[in-house]
């Protein structure tokens, strides 16, 4: 039991201190909203030249001020209550336009997404993925199976993302904020933990994908948030569990944010792979469906294109919040 006097010399230190600190200090040492972390300001190395992937080809001289960033993957309990509040509809919850698909009868407009199902042996490259009518957010699989609240949400096309973005006051991250966060301060590490990959660390695929998974990790699908360490920053899931978009347009390389501050991509998009696909997001992270003997995209470094009107069964997002102008001009 505290006596009356102990409680009396901890609220005059307690005034004393309020006295010394300057208000306007103490009002910006945590200017970030629940829930987000804030990121330091700094310079790093963005891409890789190890990887053998030419779409991660690095630069030395990326430079990014503070800024918030969510400590979690934004789950589907904090998305049904956006839905909740404006009755927005997600991409795959939508018929397929005519428009975009002429071609297609009526009853292959139903609305729907793209799950993941177990390859058998000898099947051909991404069989594996299928377009399931009614799979979307509320319904992961097409049917009455829904992740609990705690899981990260999926099936989200960009214009759903920047939607709950613009409703929650906060944007989607560059790609140079994301992968920045996601190093965790350790700058030019292979991971967001350091140079050794560990099945311990993340959500990701163990044994011969897409055939099998030992689920030495403890699941064989999406976890939920903060299942596992988080990096160096407090942050969680930045390796696997789901890919997350970021708003910057996919070209290979970051040759084209040389010696920038606060890079926003390229102003067009494309992708040597998908030559004829002229949209494209960046997508971050990897996800619980990369394995080392495919994908391996559990890396800061690592990147996919994504087309903006699609979702899956592994896309997910998170959001920042960026700083005022005047801290911005402040630290660059």
């Amino acid at each position: 039991m505290l006596s009356k006097s102990f409680l009396a010399l901890l609220l005059v230190v307690g005034v004393a201190i309020a006295l010394i600190i300057p208000p306007a200090f103490a009002a910006t040492v945590n200017p970030c909203p629940p829930e987000m972390v804030m990121i330091p300001g700094g310079k790093f190395t963005m891409g890789s030249d190890n990887s053998g992937y030419i779409e991660e080809l690095s630069d030395q001289e990326v430079r990014v001020s503070s800024f918030c960033i969510d400590k979690y993957e934004v789950t589907n309990s904090q998305f049904a209550a956006f839905v909740k509040a404006t009755g927005y509809v997600t991409v795959a919850e939508r018929p397929l336009s005519k428009e975009q698909f002429p071609d297609l009868p009526d009853e292959q407009r139903l609305p729907g997404s793209l799950v993941f199902a177990i390859a058998q042996p000898g099947a051909k490259q991404l069989s594996w993925w299928h377009w399931q009518t009614g799979a979307n957010w509320q319904n992961p699989f097409g049917r009455e199976i829904a992740h609990p609240g705690n899981y990260p949400v999926v099936h989200i096309a960009y214009e759903d993302a920047v939607a709950y973005a613009q409703w929650a006051g906060k944007s989607l991250p560059t790609e140079a904020q994301w992968e920045y966060a996601a190093r965790g301060g350790l700058n030019g590490a292979t991971y967001a933990w350091g140079d050794q990959y560990s099945e311990k660390k993340a959500n990701t695929w163990q044994g011969i994908f897409p055939f099998f998974n030992t689920k030495k990790d403890g699941y064989a699908g999406i976890a939920p948030v903060g299942s596992f360490p988080p990096n160096g920053y407090g942050l969680y899931d930045m390796t696997g569990n789901v890919w997350e978009l970021t708003s910057d347009w996919f070209m290979p390389g970051h040759n084209h944010k040389t010696h920038s501050v606060n890079p926003t991509g390229p102003e067009q998009s494309f992708d040597p792979n998908k030559p004829t696909e002229k949209a494209l997001h960046v997508i971050k992270g990897g996800s619980y469906l990369c394995a080392p003997n495919y994908c391996s995209r559990f890396r800061p470094a690592a990147r996919e294109s994504q087309a903006p009107d699609t979702g899956t069964t592994h896309i997910g997002f998170r959001l920042v919040k960026n700083l005022t102008t005047e801290r911005i001009k402040n630290e660059v």
